[in-house]
């Protein structure tokens, strides 16, 4: 067996994320496989993709919404969140009207069409949800959510470290425009 180069035994020992061990590696997978399962079942059984069903839970809960305020909720940038509410609103699941405190704002609000489709993807969503947290126990499921709150509540605080880290240490790292 050959030995290992000088440089290929320094590249083995550099630092490396430990991924069991590595909180967001997880966040991110099981969200993206969630999703991803979830975008593919609705559009199977519905014609419908993962984002939509977003928006359609937040306009089944509050009355109107702008796409501003769907954007900070669910970290969906804003030009998503309008290129779906105009495919929304061809296929008949949302209305527009105006603020009428701030003419400019759009206000989009779940039609009847919209709440039906709701209610059909959401005996699927909860189906998906129940198999998901079934290898817990209830008094596990109420411990992860309050966990996830606690870390989701956090979220600020990541960014605010995150800059200042970035200012300590690549004080030349340009400020771009957020991606969401």
């Amino acid at each position: 067996m050959a030995t290992p180069k000088p440089a290929a035994a320094a590249v083995r020992k550099k630092a490396v994320v430990d991924l069991e061990h590595y909180a967001p590696a997880y966040l991110t997978w099981i969200a993206n496989k969630l999703s991803g399962g979830a975008s593919s079942a609705y559009l199977r059984a519905f014609d419908v993709g993962i984002e939509t069903w977003r928006i359609l839970v937040l306009l089944a809960i509050e009355d109107r919404l702008t796409a501003q305020s769907i954007s900070r909720t669910i970290g969906m940038d804003k030009a998503s969140v309008s290129r779906v509410f105009k495919s929304m609103q061809a296929d008949g699941l949302v209305s527009f009207d105006l603020d009428d405190k701030d003419g400019r704002l759009r206000l989009a609000t779940i039609t009847d069409k919209g709440r039906a489709l709701h209610d059909r993807i959401l005996e699927l969503a909860q189906e998906r949800e129940r198999v998901l947290l079934s290898v817990l126990s209830a008094e596990e499921r109420r411990t992860l959510l309050n966990l996830l709150r606690r870390l989701h509540d956090n979220l600020p605080n990541v960014e605010q470290a995150t800059a200042a880290f970035l200012a300590q240490h690549y004080p030349d790292a340009r400020a771009r425009r957020s991606r969401g």
